[in-house]
This record gives structure tokens, sequence and C-alpha cells, in this order.
């Protein structure tokens, strides 16, 4: 993981045991919209994992239905 996906994913993490616990669980979807973001980071880097969490975060309203939405997988050749 680079410095700069690691980083993202740890403030994440703090949001997680920080500000989560006091504004509630709502996310529409499975995993919640955090858990999606840092997965998506650790997958696809700090770039594209980000343009991944913030089209999801935008999804997130209650006008839609929601659901199961896992990250895709990476398209990249090891």
């Amino acid at each position: 993981m680079s410095p700069a996906a690691y980083m993202l994913s740890g403030a994440i993490r703090v949001y997680e045991l920080t500000l989560r616990p006091v504004i509630g669980a709502n996310c529409r979807f499975f995993p919640s919209c955090s858990a999606y973001a840092r997965e998506a980071i650790c997958v696809h880097g700090a770039g594209k994992g980000s343009a991944l969490a913030a089209k999801r975060i935008l999804r997130c309203h209650p006008w839609h239905p929601g659901g199961y939405d896992p990250v895709p997988p990476s398209t990249k050749h090891s």
C-alpha cells in the first residue's frame, strides 16, 4: 500500500472510531460507506479508490435503495 493510501485508510479508521459512533451508522449499503472506502483504497490505490468512494458516498441518500455494493475487483495484473 502506498503512503497516500495508508494515510487515507488511517483517516477513515479514525472517523470510524471517533465521529461515526456520535452521528450513527446510517449507511444504506453493505458494506458501509467507510468500509467500502477503506477497501477501495486498499485494492485500487489512493487515487482510484478515493474516486470510487466519492461516487459511493454520493449514491448514499434517502432516495437510493441501497443494498449490497462490493468494491469492483482490480484490473491490474500482478
